[in-house]
């Protein structure tokens, strides 16, 4: 298996200087966003997938042991605060549960048992996408969890770091990032764990602009729950709107602040109301309601 052959590269990185071995783990980690790069279509297929999931009423659930786990909990906590989202829409699943998030949980990768009893409470339908990480492609609690869940009709995907894994002949669609062999032998944590970031990143964020989440790439959905997000929000109005920073605010006052209905307001001079329903009936996208007036900038 790829990820468990040794680096050529840092054979002899033990008797390195400090300075050497950096440039070492450095080198190699700039080959992950190329290789990321030539997974783009099949990610582009699970963004799809994921949003039309989503639209359906149904839900993405990472699902991973050790490093996957965490990078998938990593990924699906910052998505709510972000997008203001309900946190049902991006979940994260860990083999070990909670405490293995801090602390290593020795056989728990190994359990299918468990894997199946984890979705099981999940109630998963034929929106759901449960999506399983692992570097190998035969952990065998991620490998045991997509073939629970095709099992009871929901979309899966396999994101590995090898070429005809066990997973990726079970899911729906794979993402696979070729990274090669990592620095220290078989520590997918390092290069592997990059590429898996990168992944998510790229899905979850991708999968909230489709469903209309962003408007440019302002966060246009984001809560002005604290004042580095007031901030942040006057700042988006102002930029939308072109208006000063006391109309930004009156008009985030006035729309309970909700940037949406803020921008609907200030750029058609309707009431609070009257804005919520436009962006009901353009399914929450601004991006449909502006289309119609315009900001006041065009």
């Amino acid at each position: 298996m790829i990820t468990e052959r040794r680096n050529p590269r840092s054979v002899d990185i033990d008797l390195l200087p400090t300075e050497r071995i950096l440039k070492i783990i450095n080198a190699d980690d700039a080959l992950v966003a190329n290789v990321v790069a030539s997974a783009i279509p099949q990610i582009a297929k699970v963004v799809e997938t994921a949003a039309e999931c989503i639209r359906s009423g149904g839900r993405i659930i990472y699902i991973g042991a050790g490093t996957s786990g965490r990078l998938a909990i990593l990924d699906a906590v910052e998505i709510p605060p972000t997008f203001s989202t309900p946190p049902e829409w991006i979940q994260a699943v860990m083999a070990g549960g909670a405490k293995a998030l801090p602390h290593a949980i020795e056989g728990s990768e190994d359990d299918r048992a468990r894997a199946a009893a984890d979705l099981k409470s999940k109630k998963l339908t034929k929106d759901d996408l449960v999506i399983g990480i692992a570097a190998s492609g035969n952990t065998p609690y991620t490998h045991a969890a997509i073939e629970f869940a095709k099992s009871k009709g929901a979309k899966t995907v396999a994101v590995v770091c090898v070429e005809n894994s066990p997973m990726s002949k079970t899911a729906d669609l794979t993402i696979q990032t070729l990274v090669g062999p990592e620095v220290i032998t078989g520590s997918t944590r390092m290069k592997a764990g990059t590429a898996q970031k990168l992944v998510l990143n790229m899905i979850s964020t991708a999968t909230m602009i489709r469903l209309g989440m962003t408007y440019s790439n302002w966060m246009i959905n984001l809560s002005m729950t604290n004042n580095k997000l007031r901030e942040r929000g006057m700042h988006v109005l102002q930029e939308i709107l072109g208006v000063r920073r006391d109309e930004a605010a009156r008009l985030a006052e006035s729309s309970g602040s909700n940037l949406k209905v803020a921008v609907i307001m200030g750029a058609s001079g309707c009431t609070k109301e009257q804005a919520e329903k436009r962006l009901r009936d353009a399914k929450g996208n601004l991006r449909t309601v502006i289309s119609h007036f315009g900001t006041g900038r065009e």
